[in-house]
């Protein structure tokens, strides 16, 4: 938990980025409405695991503060409200959309106004950019959500139903976030949403999520690095491309949303690439960058999955020469069509994952003991620690660099997982 001492208000943030950010929204209007002795709990629905994580953290927190108020929200809350409702831990319940409200965090004269549990229909939201944040304090990068929703609905997925419609924050708002985080002193910021390459169709002009970069690039010259949380790794647009190309300040690390590297679980998934467009997309980020690194979210053990068709995902780590991996075991969520598939038995999925994770750890030491004798810009996240260009952890070895600066230095080894770089 976060807070210094009692009664304070601590944020426990489950699941993405995007939650993170939220996250820091939440906490700027609780503190705004003056709430003490508070816990949120913010979950993630993207497994069963997370949401068990969740109901175990709120059982833990109200042991150790028993007369705290505990509010509920995220992913999990707005699709099961009922089943968090039935927690006697539980103070509140605040939907997606309602957690990001200020009027939702004015303690009693809220509860009174929206009840214990206040979760409006999440496909009825429309609007993504009145919760804007401006920072996080004490960290060296920010998270700017410039989307959220999903409009598509791939087999294994809830998210869309915790989320809503896919809907992108208008491009002026997102120029003035970044400009007052800029000012702020933060040197890098991360674009995030459920459905990052989504952003635009429903904004005047119908600008692609290339062209909002750009213009922000252009809007504001004076931040140092853009990095992208996720984007689907068919729907990179033409400005996007020329992005990776030609300009330095977007990180040359891409995380893509593959899930899988076989033709029919993909197929099976509803997903909108197959295990050709996968490689294109990788080769062609190389061909225009060749340091670029990815990352890559798989799901190990769908339904119907044979030893085969998880070969070709293993084997596409090699492929494609995939270095951060996320490696979830399909996990059945309530209400999706593959949750209704002849099921892969739990200890396969659970030993496939294993492999993966394996098969991803190798490839990760290679990346990083290619990157010796290399020159790196590294940023400051704690005293001596950082992230280079590529998302690699770095240990300087040689100074301690203000936390939130960006430091030049030369990678002369690896330990424990991370670079160990002296600075020039």
């Amino acid at each position: 938990m976060s807070g210094q001492g009692a009664p304070a208000v601590d944020i426990l943030t489950f699941g993405c980025r995007l939650n993170a950010y939220e996250s820091e929204v939440m906490r700027g209007h609780a503190q705004a409405a003056g709430l003490t002795d508070a816990i949120i709990v913010n979950t993630c629905a993207v497994t069963a695991e997370a949401e068990r994580q969740a109901r175990q953290a709120i059982r833990r927190a109200r042991r150790d503060r028993p007369d705290a108020e505990i509010i509920v929200t995220g992913c999990a809350a707005q699709i099961d409200p009922a089943g968090f409702a039935a927690m006697p831990e539980v103070s509140r319940i605040l939907g997606n959309a309602e957690k990001l409200q200020a009027e939702s965090w004015g303690g009693v004269h809220a509860l009174n106004q929206g009840g214990r549990v206040s979760v409006n229909d999440i496909m009825s939201v429309t609007e993504t950019a009145s919760h804007l944040t401006a920072g996080f304090d004490g960290k060296a990068r920010a998270f700017i959500q410039v989307q959220n929703g999903c409009d598509h609905r791939c087999t294994f997925c809830i998210i869309p139903y915790g989320r809503g419609p896919a809907r992108s924050v208008p491009m002026g708002a997102i120029v003035a976030e970044t400009r007052a985080l800029v000012e702020a002193g933060f040197r890098e910021i991360v674009m995030t949403g459920v459905d990052l390459t989504s952003y635009g169709p429903d904004l005047p002009g119908q600008p692609a999520l290339g062209q909002m970069i750009r213009r922000l690039l252009a809007a504001v010259p004076e931040l140092e690095r853009l990095r992208l949380s996720s984007i689907d790794p068919v729907e990179i647009d033409a400005d996007l491309w020329r992005l990776i190309a030609e300009e330095p300040r977007l990180m040359p690390h891409l995380h893509l949303s593959i899930q899988a590297g076989d033709d029919m679980v993909l197929k099976r998934m509803k997903r909108r690439h197959l295990r050709a467009d996968i490689q294109a997309t990788c080769e062609r980020a190389r061909s225009l960058r060749p340091d670029i690194v990815f990352g890559a979210d798989l799901i190990a053990g769908f339904p119907t999955e044979t030893e085969d068709m998880f070969s070709n995902t293993l084997n596409l780590l090699d492929e494609c020469d995939l270095t951060w991996l996320h490696i979830f075991p399909y996990s059945a969520r309530k209400g999706t069509p593959a949750a209704r598939m002849p099921q892969v038995p739990m200890e396969r999925r659970k030993a496939r994952a294993a492999a993966l994770r394996a098969a991803g750890e190798h490839r990760l030491d290679l990346f990083l003991a290619g990157q010796i004798g290399r020159e790196i810009a590294a940023l400051i996240e704690k005293p001596g620690e950082g992230r280079s260009e590529h998302y690699a952890p770095v240990h300087l070895a040689d100074r301690i660099a203000p936390v939130g600066s960006v430091v030049r230095a030369r990678v002369i080894g690896v330990q424990d997982g991370a670079l160990v770089a002296q600075a020039l």
